[in-house]
């Protein structure tokens, strides 16, 4: 029985590592070529986790169209790099008024899932283009850190359940792995990096973000009744429920970065002669000139 009990836990390893290894070389290509096409892969990621938002909470025949949401996101996300905050605002607005028409009783949070969807959005397409490259990987590196060992202490340590009235299968040994695999994420950066040391502490804040956007997933899903926004991911499931966590963590660093401007991140400046990477905390008023659509530019 305990043998049984065992594989069971284990059943979807080995989809899930094929399913990321597969997701991981997608997403490195993007955000290696940067600008143009990082907004573009964002932009259909928005477009899928909006259609299965709506195929969980509008009534049969009345879904929306994927492509259409990922068109508005696109133009959104353009607006969001070039500065062009009335553009954001009433395309965020279109895209959320679209919700209106859904379950009564799943009105209220599907539009607001909809706008976390999209600030979340906005934030990373902004990181990548404001403060570089390591600094995105920096955000995904805790965000994979934070799952992957809470995947494997609570499966493997288990113990009292974190919120089993939402999400019965996370843990708190698991949930307490994540912060602190995060916050070795923020470790690494610092001592290889030169980060603020502040980093640390924000890495296991947005941590903490992420498993609560995990357990927002998981709350929509059990109003609607289903154990996965989709079947598009193999082992995972759908695209909301690989991309809860980072939705979380990449809307917690939007509104500490409304907040508190000054937030140590990683900021990266190429140094040329030494081939390093220097980290600063941001200042408030170092915004670009003009948009980069199409990647960083290095001065001869």
């Amino acid at each position: 029985m305990t043998e049984q009990v065992a594989k069971g836990r284990w059943s979807d390893l080995g989809r899930r590592l094929v399913s990321a290894v597969v997701l991981v070389a997608i997403a490195a290509v993007d955000i290696w070529t940067g600008g143009l096409w990082f907004i573009l892969m964002v932009a259909g990621l928005v477009g899928l986790m909006a259609w299965e938002l709506d195929r969980m909470t509008a009534p049969d025949g009345e879904l929306v169209q994927a492509p259409g949401l990922a068109l508005m996101a696109a133009i959104c996300l353009f607006g969001a790099v070039g500065f062009s905050a009335p553009i954001d605002v009433a395309l965020i607005g279109v895209i959320a008024v679209g919700f209106l028409g859904t379950d009564r009783r799943q009105r209220v949070p599907a539009t607001l899932a909809i706008l976390a969807i999209m600030l979340a959005a906005m934030q990373l397409c902004l990181l990548q283009h404001k403060q570089g490259t390591p600094a995105l990987l920096w955000l995904i590196g805790v965000v994979i850190a934070s799952d992957v060992l809470g995947y494997f202490a609570g499966r493997l340590l288990g113990g009292p359940k974190f919120w089993p009235a939402i999400s019965p299968k996370k843990t708190w040994s698991g949930t307490v792995a994540g912060w602190i695999g995060a916050g070795l994420v923020g470790l690494g950066f610092v001592t290889w990096g030169g980060a603020p040391w502040g980093l640390v502490w924000v890495s296991a804040l947005l941590a903490l973000a992420g498993q609560m956007g995990d357990i927002g997933e998981s709350w929509l899903k059990r109003q609607a009744g289903v154990k996965d926004s989709s079947n598009l991911i193999p082992g995972h499931g759908g695209v909301m429920d690989r991309f809860d966590a980072l939705t979380g963590a990449a809307l917690a660093l939007f509104l500490l970065l409304h907040f508190f401007p000054a937030l140590p991140l990683p900021l990266a400046e190429p140094d040329l002669d030494q081939g390093l990477i220097r980290f600063e905390i941001p200042l408030e008023d170092s915004v670009p000139s003009e948009p980069e659509l199409f990647g960083p530019r290095i001065q001869p």
